[in-house]
């Protein structure tokens, strides 16, 4: 695993088309934001599908559309 450092607004840049951005550190807190091409799926790690067996329940990511332009 690497691990880096970085201070507010401050970016990671992951390969061609997806960046890291540090938004905001507020105490034991970090908000990130992440800007990536519509066909990668970003999801949280405790939203993570569970294994089928499990007696826990799996969680289906969310659909998300994104906004169209309207026209001027």
């Amino acid at each position: 695993m690497l691990v880096l450092s970085r201070r507010e607004r401050q970016r990671i840049k992951l390969g061609d088309s997806i960046i890291v951005t540090v938004v905001r550190v507020s105490g034991d807190k970090v908000r990130l934001g992440i800007e990536a091409p519509p066909h990668i799926l970003v999801l949280r790690d405790e939203l993570e599908p569970i294994e089928a067996g499990s007696a826990e329940p799996t969680v289906e990511a969310p659909s998300v559309t994104p906004p169209t332009a309207s026209a001027a």
